[in-house]
């Protein structure tokens, strides 16, 4: 009996897509930081939000936490790549502890910001998740009530600042480039004297990400975003993927997540992951859609990135 032949399905794979500088340079400070002190080194925080990176570094001798207090006061201990309120540190060093900040170059930007903007005298309004990481590390960079967090357009209207005219605004780096605009626009529109950061907050991986997907939704009758559920930027690609076109897109960490019955029937299929998926993740959904279908896969590049973040100074010192 000759076998039933597969389905044919062309695999849209975005580019960019997956990790990103600053992902990548947490990663290796974890690693470098195992290989110069040995195990255990302490991090505090998921290092990134993926489980699979997560894990593997606990393989290596890497362990997780979410406080300070967790962590004995002889082994290092790794400030995650999302950043940290600025208590962090000060609790670190006043306990004498040796500490790696893993805080991503472009979050830790924004975080100058605030207080350059906060030493002029302006009170800050940011644009961001509550609850988040990176929020809660950027707020945390100036005194109680010195930073306004604004989740939605409606949420400016709420606001009640010091002096309507001495404010600046800054914004997580990992959320929607068009949600963001329609909250600055808001933002402009209730406070005309509103100071903007000079380049965008939004990083560019964030950014290009997002681009690449918005190429991909027109072609696809699905869209497959590998990455976390608690990973901002990866829950912000499912939601442009929708805004652009994509009937239907799903948010899966592992190739055994994904909804098969949702996908019947479909011809073209758009794939991507957040900043924080590593490659082999993206390779184990596409050989899942192999044993199911007859799979070509054509590229879609919309940027190209060369972007490189180099390690603190302390784990490009040798041991000695």
């Amino acid at each position: 009996m000759t076998e039933k032949p597969m389905p044919p399905l062309k695999i849209y794979l975005a580019a960019p897509r997956g990790f990103c500088a600053g992902v990548d340079r947490a990663i290796k400070i974890v690693e470098m930081a195992l290989e110069k002190w040995g195990a255990p080194v302490y991090v505090r925080h998921e290092i990134v939000h993926n489980k699979y990176v997560v894990d593997e570094l606990r393989d290596k001798g890497a362990i997780f936490v979410e406080e300070l207090d967790e962590c004995p006061l002889d082994r290092p201990v790794i400030f995650s790549a999302h950043g940290v309120p600025k208590s962090v540190p000060e609790a670190a060093a006043a306990r004498q502890m040796l500490y790696v900040d893993a805080t991503c170059p472009l979050v830790s930007k924004v975080h100058i910001e605030a207080e350059r903007h906060h030493a002029n005298g302006l009170q800050m309004v940011m644009i961001g998740h509550a609850g988040h990481p990176e929020t809660i590390g950027t707020m945390g960079q100036l005194p109680p009530g010195e930073v306004l967090l604004v989740e939605t357009p409606a949420d400016v209207a709420g606001l009640s600042p010091r002096d309507a005219g001495r404010l600046a605004y800054i914004t997580q780096t990992t959320l929607s480039v068009d949600d963001t605009l329609e909250i600055v626009q808001a933002l402009n529109a209730r406070f005309p004297d509103i100071i903007g950061p000079h380049k965008e907050d939004i990083c560019y991986a964030t950014t290009n990400r997002q681009e690449a997907v918005k190429a991909v939704a027109p072609k696809v009758d699905a869209l497959l975003v590998i990455g976390a559920p608690n990973s901002s930027n990866s829950r912000r690609l499912v939601e442009v993927g929708a805004r652009a076109g994509c009937a239907y897109s799903q948010l899966v960490q592992r190739a055994v997540e994904i909804d098969w019955r949702a996908l019947d029937g479909i011809t073209a299929l758009g794939i991507t992951a957040g900043a924080s998926a590593p490659q082999v993740l993206i390779d184990e959904v596409i050989d899942a859609f192999r044993t199911r279908y007859d799979v070509t896969v054509e590229v879609v590049e919309t940027a190209q990135e060369n972007v490189e973040f180099k390690v603190p100074r302390v784990l490009r010192e040798s041991a000695a």
